[in-house]
């Protein structure tokens, strides 16, 4: 009922709901009363339906114990929308919400799983990463909270980062992927609308040129200058990105967006703005532990165990 904001709404649907249950206790009470035609010698008559030649449809009465169940399943929701949501925007007796039960629930289960998870608060990152027990419990949780962005393999999309190639916009230290975990992220680029059309394609192959990308020199030439005034105080001279502010490294062979001219031009002109969700609402410290672990190990443990 959320989305229907004027109150006329949730009486429509109330009396819509009750008029349904009268509807079907009178259509039960009619029929009660109808004269079963039954011919001469006493059997009933049918309907004059026949199929396979002398299978016929006979015009009998409802059984009484299915008027009864027709009955009783009516009084049963009128039971149930008295003590639950249902009438509308009324809120039943109990006070029942799916939020709450929600909730509860999960609150349950966190206090349930505690003692599984508590011997890994008393270790740090790195070693709860080193236990492959607490690495696949940490993938499981990544699984239900993470993958839906980032991927099953973590390996990331366009505009998610890939969690698996050791370039952190932020550092890739434990305390900043927990921060980045329970805090979420905002990576916001500002659109350069103020540049010229031939502006922005200098600048573009310049930013293309700084990874090794082929581009027109001539263009770089002119671009490195509008770097200078309008990229370097995030993403430094060098283009080596800054992680105290999330500006990426433009000198490296990742892109979060893509590397072709289109692309770099479209974050030009454009901007972009990423954002990552906080999940210090949603995820208990102990499940934040594990799925950190899980996450660090993607690019420390892996890459050690590959070398």
């Amino acid at each position: 009922m959320s989305d229907f904001i004027d109150s006329y709404w949730s009486i429509f649907i109330a009396a819509i709901t009750l008029i349904g249950i009268a509807w079907c206790v009178w259509l039960l009470s009619t029929q009660r009363k109808v004269t079963v035609e039954q011919n001469a010698d006493g059997s009933v008559a049918d309907t004059g339906h026949v199929w396979d030649g002398d299978l016929r449809e006979l015009n009998n009465p409802l059984p009484r114990w299915w008027a009864w169940m027709f009955l009783l399943s009516c009084v049963f929701g009128l039971v149930y929308l008295l003590l639950y949501p249902g009438l509308g925007s009324y809120p039943g007796i109990l006070g029942y919400t799916s939020d709450t039960a929600y909730t509860t629930s999960v609150v349950k289960a966190n206090e349930e799983l505690k003692p599984i998870y508590a011997k890994y608060m008393e270790l740090d990152v790195q070693q709860v990463a080193a236990d492959p027990k607490a690495r696949e419990m940490g993938q499981r949780l990544y699984l239900n909270y993470c993958a839906q962005c980032h991927g099953s393999d973590a390996g990331g999309s366009k505009g998610f980062p890939n969690l698996t190639d050791n370039d952190w916009l932020y550092g890739g230290s434990p305390e900043m992927i927990k921060t980045a975990i329970l805090q979420g992220r905002s990576g916001v680029m500002p659109a350069f609308s103020h540049l010229s059309k031939d502006n922005i394609v200098d600048l573009s192959a310049y930013v293309r040129g700084l990874s090794g990308l082929s581009v027109d020199h001539a263009k770089a030439e002119r671009g490195s200058a509008l770097f200078a005034t309008n990229c370097s105080a995030c993403h430094a001279v060098d283009g080596k990105g800054n992680t105290a502010i999330g500006a990426p490294n433009l000198t490296d062979k990742t892109w979060l967006y893509g590397s072709t001219e289109a692309t770099v031009t479209e974050s030009i002109a454009k901007g972009r703005n990423g954002q990552m969700p906080a999940h210090e609402a949603i995820l208990t410290p102990e499940k934040v532990q594990l799925i950190s672990a899980y996450v660090w190990s993607l690019t420390n443990i892996r890459v050690a165990q590959a070398k």
